[in-house]
């Protein structure tokens, strides 16, 4: 079992950076892909980015390409979303995943997310 904390999240006004951070219990997240969904309210939940356990795979939705950057750090169980150039339609809980697989999988781990706003 992992347990996935995020942090990070907060209100900041459009244009804007921030940066979440996921931190995993176990070691054993190095081994998986990370990923980071959003769900805004009303909206359904929306894939945002992944990386591979070793870092050297990212993907990313269309909607955030160019401004967030997915990374991390497997010395510290972490993965990071740095989310520049931020807009209004950003504003979202974030959700931090953990899966053997690169798909979803109804086995992945998730944190309890954390609230990004974004003001006009």
């Amino acid at each position: 079992q992992v347990r996935l904390v995020e942090s990070g999240g907060g209100l900041v006004q459009a244009g804007g950076s921030l940066r979440l951070s996921c931190v995993a219990s176990e070691r054993t997240f190095n081994y998986y892909v990370a990923r980071w969904f959003r769900q805004a309210p009303g909206k359904e939940r929306e894939f945002v980015a992944a990386i591979s356990a070793s870092a050297g795979t990212t993907v990313y939705s269309d909607s955030v390409k160019g401004r967030f950057t997915i990374s991390r750090d497997n010395a510290k169980n972490t993965v990071y979303l740095q989310m520049n150039s931020l807009k209004v339609e950003d504003t979202a809980v974030y959700f931090c995943v953990a899966g053997a697989e690169w798909n979803t999988s109804p086995h992945d781990y998730w944190g309890q997310g954390t609230q990004v706003t974004v003001s006009s």
